[in-house]
């Protein structure tokens, strides 16, 4: 027992140390760091990071319509709707101890700490006791763009820490608390249903092969249907969602009418389109960078037979191939978990901590000019307090 608090609060101090580290220039009002020109707003600028706001919004009106044009953002009420109630519902939760915008940054940073906890037991299983940590670290800071979510008022780390979690489960086949962490991420946010095909896949395919091995027929109790039922809690909780938008907006598919927020196109990489209105620029090459780490890794897991990593990074992976937006390493963000067990055996080897050790720098400025720079206009904050 005393070695479980001990790991857990190590893994607290290497999820919190680089938040609090990027939040200490804004929060003393540096005018500067490294010769980089930093805003004077205070903590103001990190809960102003987008689309904090657009979910504090959701978080004080749960999506009723009269109370959501109080707001000036002058953006239809239907938008909202691609805001899924998890992540906010859980900021209302808390904002009687913190007020609303510093109850965003409190959900974000518990839900940081539970997704490095469950990403270091499954990590666990594949690496040595001694790189469990250090594996860990890396996951903390890489790639900046999860740094920087994890930094903000932001629905990401709640939905990899139930990604993680519910795959880890799944694992171990204890399939009613995979559903239940499945079902917590796509109230968070809508691809968390993608799970639940990956599930099916990863269970059944197994069992189908086996009986066509043995010539046998087709059973339910060959396939153990009832053991994989509680997964059917994964598309109910969207049903519950979409129920919940028809409750609120009168629009059962509210979702697909929030606007420009489903960001998926044919043909695939329309991410090159410069003309698409979340692309803007032919400043591209990186993304190349991004399919081909996926690619790898998915190789990789497949080559392992890691079977139920290799589903969700496959079809995950797929869908990010039709996503048009200039952010999509953060569209990426769920499969980065599983990409590092596919590249462990680079991640524990002396030349990769030396890489570490160089990068640290570059990652904290990126990650502190991002978040100076991606600031919603806010011209009263007071509806939003």
């Amino acid at each position: 027992m005393g070695s479980f608090f001990k790991r857990s609060l190590v893994l607290l101090l290497i999820s919190l140390l680089p938040t609090l580290l990027l939040w200490t220039p804004f929060f003393f009002r540096f005018q500067s760091v490294w010769g980089i020109p930093l805003p004077q707003n205070g903590m103001g600028t990190i809960v102003a990071n987008y689309d904090g706001p657009l979910y504090l919004v959701v978080s004080k009106t749960f999506y009723q319509p009269e109370l959501i044009k109080n707001f000036s953002f002058n953006l239809p009420v239907e938008y909202y709707a691609a805001h899924f109630p998890m992540y906010p519902s859980l900021v209302n939760l808390f904002a009687f101890l913190f007020g609303f915008p510093y109850s965003m940054l409190f959900v974000t940073v518990i839900s940081s700490c539970i997704a490095l906890f469950f990403f270091s037991r499954l990590i666990e299983e594949y690496v040595d006791k001694k790189d469990i940590l250090w594996i860990t670290l890396v996951f903390a800071l890489l790639p900046a763009r999860w740094l920087i979510v994890r930094s903000v008022g932001s629905p990401e780390p709640l939905f990899v820490a139930a990604i993680v979690a519910s795959i880890y489960y799944f694992k171990k086949e204890k399939f009613i608390a995979a559903a239940v962490w499945g079902a917590v991420a796509t109230i968070t946010k809508s691809p968390g249903v993608l799970l639940f095909a990956v599930y099916i896949f990863a269970y059944f395919l197994p069992h189908i092969k086996k009986i066509g091995l043995v010539k046998s027929q087709l059973s339910i109790k060959d396939l153990s249907i009832i053991k994989f039922l509680p997964i059917l809690v994964i598309p109910l909780s969207l049903v519950g969602v979409f129920a919940l938008f028809q409750f609120r907006l009168h629009d059962f598919f509210a979702y697909f009418h929030s606007g420009d927020n489903i960001h998926l196109f044919f043909p695939p990489f329309q991410i090159f389109n410069y003309s698409q209105p979340w692309v803007g620029t032919f400043w591209l090459e990186e993304v190349i960078f991004v399919y081909l780490f996926g690619v790898l890794g998915l190789l990789e897991l497949i080559k392992r037979k890691e079977s139920v990593l290799a589903w969700f990074v496959g079809i995950f992976f797929a869908s990010t191939l039709f996503v048009s937006h200039r952010d999509i390493i953060r569209y990426s963000l769920p499969i980065v978990p599983f990409l590092f067990i596919a590249f462990k055996d680079v991640l524990v080897k002396r030349e990769f901590k030396i890489a570490m050790a160089v990068l640290i720098i570059p990652i904290l400025l990126f990650s502190l000019v991002y978040i100076s720079q991606n600031v919603m206009p806010i011209s009263d904050w007071s509806p939003l307090l």
